[in-house]
């Protein structure tokens, strides 16, 4: 539309107008041991004038495209252009300290499978080390990834078990969790396969006899029509009752003749 009533036009493709956040991500870069050294970054092209600013905990603190923060720290620290009522970067902060699941969290008996399972709150995304705890020596290092998996766990794997998270900004141990894996006695396990073998045989002969019972049905409703028909012969046929009087009656004075 013009500056004048009445002019305007409408065409086609028309214009096309593409509108992006700022951009802004914050990296991480050690500066030595106890210093790490962030730094503001945004994908867009900006003008020379453009300033950053840092907050820290949704708090300003400074000016600059830069920030030197303590190894460690467990603060939340992002990014701003000076005068945007933008978005700003995400924050980064080091991980909180890990908590740890248990699955099945039911009695763990040997042979069964478990899951131990590590997370933590942290930007840039930590990762995961585990640790299986010894009275006479450091440490054990088990695996480098979130899970702690026991595809088939043995009464030897009952311990006491940390997780640790780290990143770029610091590092967290979760406190020990304690495993006890109960041992699985060989009389145990026969009372086991005793029972579900009388299971299985009470369900066979249960089945067996339903299968005698159906079977006993079908035979006795296929004899009874036998019956009913021969017994309809007998009245299609009234004579033949004729003929068998007819003789009782000729013997019968033979009989007496007998007796006589």
């Amino acid at each position: 539309m013009t500056n004048k009533p009445g002019e305007k036009y409408t065409g086609s493709p028309g214009v096309t107008l593409s509108v992006t956040d700022s951009g802004l991500q914050v990296q991480v870069r050690r500066s030595d041991s106890t210093w790490l050294e962030l730094t503001c970054h945004s994908s867009c092209v900006l003008s020379d004038r453009a300033e950053y600013v840092w907050y820290k905990n949704e708090k300003y603190i400074k000016r600059g495209s830069s920030l030197l923060v303590s190894s460690g720290s467990t603060d939340r620290y992002s990014c701003y252009l000076r005068g945007s009522s933008g978005h700003g970067s995400p924050a980064v902060y080091g991980p909180q300290r890990p908590s740890v699941s248990v699955s099945p969290s039911a009695e763990m008996l040997e042979g069964g499978s478990v899951t131990l399972t590590c997370s933590t709150d942290a930007n840039p995304a930590a990762s995961y080390t585990w640790y299986k705890a010894h009275r006479t020596s450091d440490p054990h290092l088990l695996s480098k990834e979130p899970q702690l998996v026991f595809s088939s766990i043995q009464s030897s794997d009952s311990g006491n078990y940390s997780c640790t998270a780290e990143n770029q900004l610091g590092r967290k141990t979760s406190d020990f969790i304690s495993i006890d894996v109960k041992s699985v006695d060989r009389t145990t396990m026969i009372i086991h396969i005793t029972r579900w073998t009388l299971v299985s045989v009470m369900v066979i002969l249960l089945l067996l006899f339903c299968l005698w019972t159906r079977k006993k049905k079908a035979v006795s409703s296929t004899t009874e029509p036998h019956e009913s028909r021969e017994a309809v012969e007998m009245d299609l046929h009234p004579e033949f009752e004729d003929l068998s009087d007819m003789a009782a009656q000729r013997e019968d004075p033979e009989e007496q003749e007998d007796q006589v």
